[in-house]
């Protein structure tokens, strides 16, 4: 009687989907009595039985059970990253490069402060209208194809800048940082989805992390470099000559990045990294709806209860950031270099704390216990910043906004992994768009109320007022429920191959135990 070393397929092909099979040997004679094995089903809620998809291949005097999907890392994994950063960071540059200086430029363009604000707003206005479009690209198209168009708009609205470089060309500079703007929708909510899509496990918080440090140091580099290239001379041609100088530098920068992501980016990696994103690219187009997962996102208490936190948080840090350089003038007369590096100090403090909440994610997966404890000290150095600004002492301000951005600013990775684990496994893509969204405008809200304050109350009454919000959020945060989805399918999927190699082991020793029963002679 011949051997048969296959199993038909009679059931549908998504019974293994995203679920990596262990090997499983036996002795060649013994292979007819796989057929009476059955599993019964996991924690995934899936049963091994008899004509599941099961493809066994003999080798030599063995018969090998293969999995269907597998994992693995690449090592390019890392670039993918860098490079999607340093898109980021460009970006990011050039939202700060005017607010920063921003008494240079209303000197320049002969405009009112509420005017340079909307250079830096513009940024949170563009992203509200345009981010489901983008969402919907991004499930559509891959994240190659936005990443790609997000560093084109980046590209030519930093070469429009170029020609706006004359005191009566306001309108030119601010057509080109709105192209600038509309960059910023492609590339802002993507750290999470890339790390997703490319990195382990026990590094996707890490890798998160990293792809957000991409748009901090932007924001870093917004604070110090324009009060070096851009000195505060009385002569309006000379001044004009340090602008262009530092518009040619960005455009050269973004050009560089762009023409990299045409050559280089990958849309993914072969094989998925984690078994959560097998599963989820197991899933058929056609059983995919973009509509239905943004209403599914929206029916999601706890994840609306993070958009809300996440917005007052990140709507804080913009109109902080915004709203620096008239914070610390308004104090510190003529110390348009040192309020640039204390911004600086804000966003080098906060990767530093992005980077060290990744790793803490990444080992001890305690999201909700860290957002919250991030959030609160978020507060706590915002109250402190507060008390400290008017003291007159800059160094005492280094040190408080420093302790701030460790924490304000190192709480945008922790919202963006806090909000996949909500909502797996819906796209990554979409859930960080719908934070970023809340930030825009709250951001937007912020910024004006507190330029407004700050005008008629004083920087104190300003930053009191970003401080009831921030406690606010504080209260909410608490308030979300910890539902960790894709650290629960990641572990039931561990949980049942295990459950399964135990029980093949199990199955080959019964088969190996029974009698053989002689074939019958002719």
């Amino acid at each position: 009687m011949p051997q048969n070393n296959t199993l038909n397929d009679n059931h549908a092909n998504s019974e293994l989907s995203g679920e990596e099979w262990p090997q499983f040997k036996a002795a060649k004679n013994r292979t007819p009595g796989l057929a009476s094995l059955q599993w019964s089903p996991g924690p995934l809620g899936r049963a091994v039985s008899t004509g599941s998809r099961l493809d066994i291949q003999a080798l030599g005097d063995q018969a090998e059970l293969t999995p269907k999907f597998k994992t693995k890392l690449y090592r390019r994994r890392w670039f993918m990253l860098f490079l999607f950063s340093g898109v980021s960071a460009s970006n990011a540059f050039m939202w700060l490069q005017y607010g920063i200086i921003s008494n240079i430029f209303m000197r320049f363009y002969n405009i009112d402060s509420l005017a340079i604000d909307w250079l830096a707003m513009i940024y949170l206005l563009t992203y509200i209208p345009l981010i489901l479009p983008v969402l919907w690209l991004l499930d559509n198209r891959g994240i190659r194809e936005v990443v790609l168009v997000g560093a084109a708009f980046n590209c030519i609205g930093a070469w429009i800048k170029i020609g706006s470089a004359g005191p009566n060309l306001f309108p030119v500079t601010f057509f080109g940082q709105f192209v600038c703007s509309v960059a910023t929708v492609f590339v802002l909510g993507i750290p999470s989805y890339l790390a997703s899509v490319w990195f382990g496990e026990k590094e996707v918080s890490t890798a998160c992390s990293i792809g957000v440090l991409g748009n901090q140091l932007g924001i870093a580099i917004g604070f110090l470099v324009p009060p070096i290239l851009v000195p505060n001379v009385d002569d309006l041609d000379e001044l004009a000559h340090h602008i262009s100088v530092m518009f040619y530098i960005t455009a050269g920068a973004a050009t560089v990045l762009f023409i990299l992501v045409v050559f280089v980016f990958q849309e993914r990696p072969e094989l998925p990294p984690t078994q959560a994103q097998a599963t989820a690219r197991s899933i058929p187009p056609e059983q995919y709806s973009y509509i239905d997962s943004i209403k599914r996102l929206l029916r999601n208490r706890p994840f609306i209860l993070l958009i809300i936190t996440y917005g007052l948080n990140v709507g804080c840090f913009y109109a902080v950031g915004t709203l620096l350089n008239r914070m610390i003038i308004e104090r510190y007369p003529g110390e348009e270099v040192n309020a640039g590096r204390i911004g600086l100090t804000i966003v080098i403090a906060g990767m530093v704390g992005s980077l060290i909440c990744g790793i803490w994610l990444d080992r001890t997966k305690t999201y909700k216990q860290t957002t919250l404890a991030v959030y609160f000290m978020s507060l706590v150095g915002m109250i402190v910043y507060t008390a400290t600004l008017n003291l007159g002492h800059l160094w005492v301000v280094f040190i408080t906004a420093g302790s701030l951005g460790f924490f304000m600013t190192g709480y945008l990775p922790l919202g963006f992994e806090f909000a996949v684990e909500l909502t797996y496994p819906e796209s990554e893509g979409t859930s960080s768009g719908l934070l970023n969204c809340s930030a825009q405008v709250f951001g937007i809200i912020f910024t004006i109320s507190q330029g407004k304050i700050i005008d008629r109350f004083g920087t104190l009454a300003g930053n009191i007022f970003l401080c009831v919000f921030l406690l606010i959020g504080t209260v909410i945060t608490g308030l979300i429920k910890s539902d960790l989805r894709r650290q629960n399918a990641n572990l039931q999927a561990r949980a049942a191959a295990e459950g399964r190699m135990s029980e093949q082991d199990y199955g080959a020793t019964a088969l190996i135990s029974q009698p053989q029963t002689p074939p019958s002679q002719a």
